[in-house]
């Protein structure tokens, strides 16, 4: 199960026919989505191609202050994305976001890395930057969907929240419905790729093990300890964000949303 097929720089150019077949199709259809496209894909093949000197780098010092390093530039990244992204803004969002991803991280990926896998050493590159990844990009869609939702709840429902307010209900009290419905929400994604997984589709963590020749029950094994990652870190960070979002813009004196 070594057998490993390496990719030349004429595979990867051959790749992009995938491209050329998906633009070809929009502009058959009129979509308007070919620049699109040829944007996202040079973006992609930069950004990864980039990333991958790095990690090599990385990977070859192994050290401590390195992955630290690099995981935190992920963080900052990852958390900015999550606010880009949303819809809906508020004075405060991008510190909160700051602090949900760091938080949810930590408790996640620590648990992961150091207790269920036993990464060793702690730092060690090769686990712990792959884990942490998936981490941040899930955790941002997650976030990004309950913000919205919990936005959405205080602007449509003002007059409903602020009315409990007045009759002495507390900020939690208050906000607890809307919490629920945007935690339901960040959760979805995650709850939906588990039901599918195996079934509808091979997972990405367990795919690429595959190909790379690890055996098929251990990249299952993996690949489950990295969906209950993910759903741990998406409920956790909802519930963390919507409570900051909740005592930034909820008072006794009414909501603080434009």
């Amino acid at each position: 199960m070594e057998h490993y097929i390496e990719l030349s720089g004429f595979d990867l150019f051959l790749a992009i026919g995938l491209v050329v077949i998906a633009s070809a199709i929009s502009l058959f259809l009129h979509l308007g989505l070919t620049r699109s496209l040829a944007v996202a894909a040079a973006r992609c093949m930069l950004q990864l191609g980039a990333i991958g000197l790095v990690l090599k780098k990385i990977f070859q010092v192994n050290s401590p202050y390195l992955v630290v390093g690099w995981l935190g530039v992920m963080l900052i990244m990852a958390s900015r994305e999550a606010v880009r992204r949303s819809r809906n803004k508020y004075s405060g969002i991008n510190l909160d976001a700051l602090l949900t991803m760091t938080f949810t991280s930590l408790v996640v990926g620590l648990l992961v890395t150091q207790m269920v896998i036993k990464v060793r050493p702690w730092y060690d590159p090769q686990y712990v930057i792959p884990i942490f990844g998936m981490i941040f990009g899930n955790s941002l869609n997650g976030i990004c969907l309950c913000l919205d939702r919990f936005l959405e709840y205080l602007r449509s429902r003002r007059q409903e929240v602020e009315l409990r307010l007045c009759f002495g209900a507390t900020r939690q009290e208050a906000v607890i419905e809307g919490a629920r419905q945007a935690i339901r929400t960040g959760m979805i994604p995650i709850i939906n790729n588990m039901t599918v997984a195996g079934i509808v589709s091979l997972p990405g963590m367990m795919t690429g093990q595959i190909v790379a020749g690890a055996s098929p029950v251990q990249a299952v094994a993996y690949q489950i300890v990295i969906m209950f990652m993910i759903a741990a870190s998406n409920a956790l960070g909802a519930m963390l964000l919507s409570t900051l979002a909740a005592r930034r813009l909820v008072s006794n004196h009414g909501i603080e949303l434009n």
